[in-house]
């Protein structure tokens, strides 16, 4: 049976997605935090032999990180800096 690659592959794309669509900051949020744990999973299988693509998982953790940075400082500017005035 071959490598089970699903996991980091799919953090990898949700992280993608969080990072570039971070302008909808509650998308940006929530798909951040699925490539986060998916890329977690998949960083563990990778660990454990079961896939081959560790690298793939923790470019998904580092941009679900960056996208839910992003889609919170959306949050701020959007929200919470116009009431600041």
């Amino acid at each position: 049976m071959g490598p089970s690659n699903g996991m980091g592959t799919t953090g990898l794309v949700l992280g993608i997605v969080s990072a570039v669509g971070f302008c909808l900051w509650p998308v940006a949020i929530i798909v951040g935090v699925l490539a986060v744990i998916f890329g977690g999973i998949g960083r563990g299988k990778a660990r454990r032999g079961e896939a081959t693509n560790g690298g793939q998982a923790l470019a998904g953790i580092i941009c679900g990180a960056a996208g839910m940075a992003l889609g919170v400082a959306m949050f701020v500017l959007v929200l919470v800096a116009p009431g600041l005035r």
